[in-house]
């Protein structure tokens, strides 16, 4: 199948958000409480008699719930992951039940620093507590009870989603039948964490951040989020595909100006990736999300050793890198597929030749795509084989 025709499937089409609240109260890994939070998501297809097709989808950083359909506006509000969900697309919803949730602490609908404190009748803005991949999965423990799914049958996501993938896999190994990470690590290395910190020193220096309490004061850290914006889009692409892209052309005249304004193409690019990412994401979710990519490192509780980290899973992996990604390189993604190995997990690897850098878990690609087609196919077998013996 050619990548122009990969696009051409059927969407899932107009869908809408949903959400459930949980009165509880949960403790965090940071011993942070919530008294009580939401969670939004969407679902697509229909899940079968014995809840055995349900697919979850976890988000990135900057992605939320929303990952496939549209809201009424095919062109403007198409999911963040269309091109793979969907009616004869890899994860064909003729077939499984999907589900995608706003992690805790998101600025989608989910409870987050957003949202009104109980408490106090304000945002929580800079109280809403430190949350991790760990309490993520918890919640998504919380939200798979409610639909009535007491095993999944994949887990997957790209970069910060297939984090959650592999958190899964050690914190319910009984729970997922397969995991599947795309473009992800065991943990950041120094570099990426360098980057992050870098992306919230730009939002708390802001003039308008107060400390998180921006809310209050009728603000919002526009400048620090465009420049944190800039700097993370600049990592998620590849050097080549940037100079393919603009290499070193000018906007829309022949010569220099000799001044300050935007001049080369890539500076209006990235400028326009600031701005419409300042309208659409709040920065104390955004300094969140980057804190938890940060903290993600179950190794850490086994002595720095991947191998043992991992012996919990009981699930089937398949994990995906990019050769061109190199803020989630593929040597990151070798060092799990060896610490699986040594546990003697059913594990399938394959490195994508893409020119996209990190940006190439989201994006259509005949190799990348035939790849998840005929995983997926491999998991609707799977299904049929367990039904016949009775689950």
């Amino acid at each position: 199948m050619s990548e122009s025709q990969l696009s051409t499937d059927q969407s899932v089409g107009l869908v809408a958000p949903q959400s459930v609240v949980f009165d509880q109260s949960i403790e965090l890994t940071s011993k942070g409480v919530l008294h009580g939070f939401e969670l939004a998501y969407e679902t697509y297809g229909e899940l079968n008699s014995d809840a055995s097709n349900a697919i979850l989808i976890c988000h990135a950083l900057s992605g939320d719930h929303h990952a496939a359909g549209h809201y009424g506006d095919a062109d403007k509000t198409r999911g963040w992951w269309d091109t793979m969900i969907g009616p004869g697309k890899p994860i064909d919803t003729n077939h499984f039940y999907v589900v995608c949730s706003n992690n805790l602490g998101g600025c989608g609908g989910s409870t987050g620093p957003s949202s009104t404190n109980p408490a106090t009748g304000k945002p929580y803005g800079p109280d809403f507590p430190i949350v991790t991949v760990e309490d993520w999965v918890h919640t998504q423990t919380m939200l798979s009870d409610h639909l009535g799914i007491q095993q999944w049958a994949a887990v997957m996501g790209g970069s910060l989603g297939g984090m959650q993938a592999i958190q899964w896999s050690i914190s319910h190994p009984e729970r997922l039948r397969h995991a599947i990470v795309i473009a992800s690590a065991a943990k950041l290395n120094a570099q990426n964490i360098g980057f992050n910190d870098v992306a919230r020193q730009a939002i708390r220096t802001d003039p308008g951040f107060f400390n998180g309490d921006y809310y209050q004061h009728n603000s919002n850290p526009d400048r620090g989020m465009r420049v944190a914006r800039m700097l993370g889009h600049i990592t998620y692409l590849s050097e080549s595909l940037m100079g393919q892209k603009f290499g070193r052309n000018l906007r829309q005249k022949a010569t220099f100006d000799y001044e300050f304004t935007p001049e080369f193409e890539v500076e209006s690019y990235l400028r326009y990736q600031g701005d419409s990412f300042v309208n659409r994401f709040d920065a104390n979710t955004y300094l969140l999300m980057t804190k938890a990519l940060d903290y993600f490192d179950p190794a850490a509780q086994t002595n720095d050793d991947l191998t043992r980290a991992l012996a919990p899973a009981k699930t089937n992996f398949l994990v995906i890198s990019f050769n061109s990604d190199w803020r989630f390189s593929s040597e990151r993604s070798k060092e799990i597929v060896r610490a699986l190995q040594s546990n003697k997990h059913n594990v399938s690897y394959a490195d994508i030749d893409s020119p996209y850098g990190h940006d190439s878990f989201l994006l259509e690609n005949s190799d990348y795509f035939e790849l998840m087609r005929a995983y997926m196919t491999r998991v609707r077998g799977d299904l049929a084989d367990e039904n016949k013996e009775g689950r």
